[in-house]
């Protein structure tokens, strides 16, 4: 009786198995699952007005999407929405490479994401906290908190600083008391690094001590002109730039050996080694009285320079402005930025035009000279542009 049973329960299994075959090849099969990526799809990019040369034809490959820029959107916020941490946007901007300055993406740009990371469900409070804030207004007078931990001037700033100084470059350096680099230990190299050694053309006699700290400074433009076409004939000076920290390591009587410790793009022969002052690291503190327009409050300063020829500078950036310290700005003011317009160009009759103008972003003076002084943007709104408005 038992092994009956036990035959028939073996003769059931397979009938049961194939029952179930059937039924899942009956069936179609089921939807994917809520949340799951659709098969990419290309997107076609409308035209629009851009700096760059956008890709007109976007294929995201698989567990990526196609991004259309907004007026607003930044890098940065991008990195926070798509991957989590807005300090992750440098792996956005590597899938877009054709974006040439990362500071700058325009309305209707196509950029590239990592779509799979951004698919976060959207619980119920979430859900109830955005009906409660959808009546909202924005606030255009609150300005963006700083990071927490953020520097307005730090030791990467420092060492590649730009400054004017007035009459040439060399007379500058004599006064200082520089130290013109004669040679290096790699003579196969034209750019140097951190470690490498340099070739001082002064040593003991000079006054020059092993373990002395100097800061390499380079020539940038000779006889620089103000941009101002009124002012356009008056030679300000020359623009020198810092490029890095050395360290003495030997000292002769007449020439010194040193040590590169510190820099970001590269050190190259044609420089002096200017004696070294440690620099303030200075929290960020930005401005909240903002408006539009701009109160204007003498003197009024413009922006003259930008470096490494760029034609705009955003938050990051340092820049030239034409006042300085006989002007009463000093080491950590807080500017604001703005832009003059003519309200109506066209209305040739007028004999005055009316104007106006717009807030542009803030920035910190970190460097005087008696007639100019250096600042480093911490905000940007618009692109800032040689002779903009700077003002208190």
């Amino acid at each position: 009786m038992h092994q009956r049973n036990r035959v028939c329960a073996f003769a059931v299994v397979p009938f049961l198995a194939l029952g179930l075959l059937a039924q899942a090849t009956d069936q179609s099969a089921p939807p994917a699952a809520s949340g799951q990526a659709a098969p990419a799809q290309t997107v076609k990019v409308a035209a629009h007005s851009s700096r760059w040369d956008y890709p007109k034809e976007v294929a995201p490959g698989s567990g990526q999407e196609v991004h259309i820029v907004v007026r607003g959107d930044t890098l940065w916020d991008l990195g926070s929405k798509y991957l989590g941490n807005p300090y992750a946007w440098p792996q956005i901007w590597e899938l877009n490479k054709w974006v040439k300055d990362p500071h700058w993406i325009y309305p209707g740009d196509p950029i590239l994401v990592e779509a799979a990371r951004s698919t976060v469900p959207q619980s119920e409070d979430q859900n109830l906290a955005n009906a409660e804030v959808a009546d909202l207004q924005p606030d255009f007078k609150l300005v963006p908190k700083p990071v927490v931990g953020e520097l307005a001037f730090s030791f990467q700033d420092f060492i590649r600083m730009p400054y004017l100084v007035p009459s040439t470059a060399e007379a500058y350096f004599k006064k200082a008391g520089a130290l013109r680099i004669v040679g290096h230990q790699d003579a196969t190299r034209d750019m140097l690094g951190s470690g490498d050694f340099i070739f001082l053309g002064g040593g003991t006699d000079q006054g020059v001590k092993v373990g002395d700290r100097l800061v390499v400074t380079t020539v940038v433009e000779r006889k620089f002109h103000h941009p101002d076409a009124k002012r356009g004939r008056t030679v300000l000076g020359d623009i020198v730039q810092q490029q890095g920290v050395v360290r003495v390591t030997t000292a002769y009587s007449a020439q010194s050996v040193a040590v590169i410790e510190r820099c970001l793009d590269g050190i190259t022969q044609e420089g002096y080694a200017v004696p070294f002052a440690e620099p303030a690291t200075i929290p960020n503190r930005l401005r909240t009285d903002i408006t539009s327009p701009v109160p204007m409050k003498d003197p009024i300063s413009k922006l003259i320079y930008i470096p490494d020829s760029k034609v705009a500078a955003a938050a990051g950036d340092m820049v030239i402005m034409d006042r300085g310290a006989s002007d009463g700005f000093k080491v950590g003011d807080i500017l604001l930025s703005a832009r003059t317009m003519v309200m109506d160009p066209a209305d040739a009759k007028a004999k005055t035009k009316d104007t106006t103008n717009f807030y542009l972003g803030q920035m910190m003076v970190i460097r005087t000279e008696e007639h100019s002084a250096t600042c480093r943007v911490l905000r940007s709104n618009e692109e800032i542009l040689v002779d903009d408005d700077i003002t208190r």
